[in-house]
C-alpha cells in the first residue's frame, strides 16, 4: 500500500502497485541501477540512470507525468527521489523491494 512519510519527498509503493501504474500508461521508469545490472535484466520499458547521475541527467526526466523509480532493493532509488525532488521535480514513487520484489512477484522482465 502506498505510504507517503511528510519527511520524504516522494510516495513509496509495492511492486503491484508500480505495475498498475505502469499497466495504465503515463508514467516514467527509471531504473537507477548499474548499466551492468540493467541489462540483467529491467523492467519493461524502463530507461536507465544510475542513481548519482539523476541530477547530472535531469534533462532525461519527465516533467509532465508521474517517475516511478526502481532500483535493486529500493534504497538507490530513494536516494534518487530525493535528487530528482531536490532540482524541482514532483509525483515522484520509490518502488519497495526494487528488482528484487518485482521479479519474486512474477513480474516480467527485459
Amino acid at each position: 500500500m502506498a505510504t507517503k512519510d511528510p519527511r520524504e519527498p516522494f510516495t513509496r509503493i509495492t511492486v503491484a502497485e508500480a505495475k498498475e501504474k505502469m499497466d495504465q500508461g503515463g508514467v516514467q521508469v527509471v531504473d537507477v541501477r548499474t548499466p551492468g545490472e540493467f541489462a540483467g535484466g529491467h523492467v519493461p520499458g524502463a530507461i536507465n540512470i544510475p542513481h548519482m547521475s539523476i541530477i547530472a541527467r535531469k534533462a532525461e526526466l519527465a516533467d509532465d507525468r508521474e517517475i516511478v523509480f526502481i532500483c535493486q532493493m529500493g534504497q538507490r532509488s530513494a536516494l534518487a527521489a530525493e535528487f530528482a525532488a531536490a532540482v524541482g521535480f514532483k509525483d515522484l514513487y520509490n518502488v519497495e523491494g526494487g528488482t528484487e520484489a518485482w521479479v519474486k512477484a512474477g513480474y516480467a522482465v527485459e
